[in-house]
């Protein structure tokens, strides 16, 4: 009897320090962008003119590309497994079990409808797959399969996890020509649409929910290259786009208030903000910190070229562009997506802190 009790202790103890928590999850369920897509593009087989379907995508991990835009595995993967759960399907796969999990991102998805991009006359310049209030209908749709008649306690048991929403809604009109200071009056309405979904999850069963800010857009080697200037003034001491980094900025302090306003509303539900920004600032900063080598440098691109191996002609995966041999010391991936390296880091930044407010495991 003695025995049995402490083979069951050991046991426990094992679990905890094999996944750094006793916490547990039934499942985790994603919405966003091209951050965390796992594949909604490609469940059968890519499609020729995606260029993140194609190699090196997707090299370092799976041997293949698998939709993700990156060299292997995304937050997502990561957090999946730390809590014992398969990598998550996405959510178009045909045939899959979705009870331990379904990942509604896609790539190109925005907060805000079409209609909202065609209201600023961006119609013809944005491929808009799967906004948010659309993710949240696919996810409806899933329900039956993954709880039948009993959602609210199985939802009540499950990682939600929502973003980061925004990137892509100031990309388009950034890109489309639009000032910064038009853009950011956008901002309201994104923050609104972000937590009036995280209201309606919340409804659905929702209990535990991560919502990420947006990333430091004025360091990333696609708007570096694009917006470079003459005038050092407009960067910052890590060599970032001051002007960028100030829509990220605010877009976030926004978000901050917004999560704060539907938590004091929903005592019993726990939002924890997946600070993005703050990690990946330091990443630049200091790359070393992290196990990385470089900040600001593409390891898939255009080697050798301009300062960030960046050539918006000669992108990862297209003809011209080459993967380097170490993605693993490497914060950017191809110019506008991180990392596996980095996205390991930034998983593990959310589950213990000090990037997530409140961190994941309690």
């Amino acid at each position: 009897m003695a025995v049995s009790v402490v083979l069951l202790v050991g046991f426990v103890l094992l679990s905890v320090a094999e996944y750094g928590s006793s916490q547990t999850y039934n499942a985790i369920y994603n919405f966003g962008d091209s951050i965390t897509d796992t594949g909604n593009l490609c469940t059968g087989g890519c499609p020729s003119w995606l260029t993140t379907g194609q190699l090196p995508y997707g090299d370092t991990y799976f041997g293949r590309p698998t939709g993700r835009c990156t060299n292997g595995r995304v937050i997502v993967d990561f957090l999946a497994d730390h809590f014992g759960l398969p990598l998550l399907p996405p959510s178009k796969a045909s045939g899959s079990d979705f009870k331990n999990g379904a990942n509604m991102a896609i790539i190109g998805a925005t907060t805000m409808d079409f209609g909202f991009f065609q209201s600023l006359g961006l119609g013809n310049s944005i491929w808009n797959n799967g906004p948010f209030d659309t993710q949240i209908q696919w996810f409806q749709q899933l329900m039956p399969s993954i709880c039948g008649s009993d959602c609210k306690n199985y939802l009540n048991n499950s990682l939600f996890i929502v973003g980061e929403f925004g990137g892509n809604d100031y990309n388009a009109p950034l890109f489309g020509g639009k000032s910064i200071t038009e853009v950011k009056g956008y901002v309201p309405q994104i923050i609104d649409k972000i937590t009036n979904g995280v209201e309606t999850l919340i409804g659905l069963g929702a209990v535990d929910i991560v919502v990420p800010g947006v990333l430091p857009i004025g360091c990333f080697p696609l708007y570096l290259t694009l917006y470079q200037s003459s005038n050092q003034d407009d960067y910052d001491e890590n060599g970032c786009l001051k002007s960028f980094n100030s829509l990220s900025v605010y877009h976030n302090g926004l978000l901050k208030q917004g999560l704060a306003v539907v938590q004091s509303k929903y005592p019993a539900v726990r939002l924890m903000y997946g600070d993005f920004y703050s990690q990946v600032t330091q990443m630049v900063q200091s790359p070393g910190s992290f196990g990385l080598k470089y900040g600001l440098k593409v390891c898939c691109g255009a080697d050798g070229q301009g300062s960030y191996n960046y050539n918006n002609q000669a992108r990862c995966g297209m003809s011209g562009a080459s993967a380097c041999g170490d993605p693993e010391n490497y914060l950017v991936w191809d110019g506008i997506h991180l990392t596996e390296a980095a996205y390991r880091s930034i998983a593990d930044g959310w589950l213990r802190g000090p990037y997530s407010s409140p961190a994941i495991l309690y």
